[in-house]
């Protein structure tokens, strides 16, 4: 993509409204403008990594057996009150009448319609177990949005469910979420720690917030240390086996690990001076299992191998994928801006034509667009007549993983400059020699 035909509004002025790293650098390098408080619209360069996001989120619950739908964003209140929840759940609720004068809302979160959508159609144990998710848009009037996406009152949601036929199958299903959700965040150039949390509004007594741990994260946090050493499941582990998936949860639960919530002093206080950890954190995921909490008063029943009915278990598994965007740039920026993950970037590399108009420099950087677009290599071709610095400036705010600064001067020695955002280091390459480096 060259820049001269790309969107990208950036502001050189910090945002008076922008409190948190993210938020601030989310709108200074124009991924997105605020439409309403806590309600923003994703411009192209933030739509790219919101997609990125979402892609990895996807592949990795197809991974683990989940099957993908899409549930509309306006539910009816009916189902809400088959469940008890539609009075119980307060403000936070969006309520709407339509044209006809029904009750209806935006939805929150899918645990009635996803039960509703199953007892329609499945009757028999031989059926389970199943698992369906979607990525929908979902709305929360937060009393306070703040924070950008941190803390936003409409944000995309993934949100699976699963229908066991028991307490062992639906204990199984939270395993494969848990793990699934383990290497998710890990391809993301995330460290998650799972810890026990309050179920909150969804409800249920089994319930894992995945924590990454940040400077400006919301709540404080407490945890063994070694949580940071644990490695994560590879892409080859075995979802349909129960042992394996039991020992690895064993594993991540071993240790002490509570949001504050939860929090159990003494418990932590036992640990170790060294081991003890205390930080600020940011939720990046949460998963449930709440049994028949919905299934028993909206009557999602199954026949068993012995043809009795019964309410099936269910869990609810969520991660915010444009709240997440906001959580990498907590974890992955610096004082001039972000430092996109290679897996998440809008771009993976950013060429610098630092002589705009010059017959060498143009003809080295078009070459260089055209070869790494060939080997489809993502890459964003900055083509403006600017000066360098600006131009410097530009990459580094937008925090594209790799910069190729072509200038007249390293050019006539057959060279230009390769330079890594992550942590600066810069090297002179021939350009066939930077297409290898960039290509491996």
């Amino acid at each position: 993509m060259r820049l001269s035909r790309f969107f990208l509004p950036i502001l050189r002025e910090t945002p008076k409204e922008a409190e948190i790293a993210s938020h601030r650098l989310m709108l200074r390098a124009g991924m997105i403008r605020q439409e309403a408080a806590g309600i923003y619209s994703f411009l192209p360069l933030g739509f790219r990594v919101l997609q990125k996001v979402c892609q990895i989120v996807r592949e990795e619950q197809n991974r683990s057996g989940a099957i993908e739908l899409l549930m509309p964003t306006i539910q009816s209140a009916d189902l809400w009150r088959e469940s008890g929840r539609y009075d119980a759940y307060g403000k936070e609720m969006l309520r709407i009448k339509d044209r006809h004068d029904r009750d209806m809302l935006y939805g929150p979160t899918n645990e009635e319609m996803i039960t509703a959508i199953f007892r329609s159609y499945v009757r028999s144990y031989k059926d389970l177990p199943l698992n369906l998710y979607h990525i929908q848009w979902k709305f929360r009037d937060e009393v306070r949005p703040r924070f950008g996406l941190m803390r936003g009152r409409e944000f995309l949601m993934k949100d699976a469910y699963s229908f066991d036929l028991d307490f062992e199958g639906a204990k199984h299903a939270y395993n494969r979420m848990f793990v699934a959700y383990l290497r998710t965040f890990a391809r993301m150039g995330l460290r998650s720690i799972p810890m026990v949390a309050e179920s909150g509004p969804i409800g249920g007594n089994l319930s894992h917030e995945f924590i990454i741990l940040a400077d400006t994260g919301e709540s404080e946090v407490f945890c063994h240390s070694d949580y940071l050493g644990f490695d994560v499941p590879g892409p080859d582990v075995d979802f349909g086996n129960v042992a394996t998936l039991q020992k690895i949860v064993d594993q991540w639960t071993s240790l002490y690990a509570a949001t504050s919530d939860k929090h159990d002093e003494a418990a932590y206080a036992a640990l170790s001076g060294d081991k003890r950890l205390s930080a600020r954190g940011i939720e990046v995921g949460h998963i449930f299992y709440f049994g028949t909490k919905y299934s028993t008063p909206m009557k999602a029943l199954v026949a068993g191998p012995d043809g009795v009915e019964r309410p099936v278990h269910m869990g609810s598994y969520g991660i915010g994928p444009s709240r997440l965007v906001g959580a990498i740039i907590e974890a992955f920026h610096d004082e001039v801006g972000i430092k996109w993950p290679q897996p998440v970037a809008p771009f993976q590399v950013i060429i610098l034509n630092l002589k705009q108009g010059g017959s060498d420099t143009d003809a080295a950087c078009e070459q260089l667009y055209a070869a790494l677009t060939a080997k489809g290599i993502d890459t964003l071709y900055h083509d403006l007549d600017e000066r360098p610095g600006a131009k410097f400036a530009t990459a580094d705010l937008i925090g594209i993983p790799w910069q190729i600064l072509v200038g007249p001067r390293s050019l006539a020695e057959g060279k230009i400059e390769l330079k890594r955002r992550s942590d600066g280091l810069r090297e002179l390459l021939s350009p066939t020699d930077a297409l290898i480096r960039l290509s491996a």
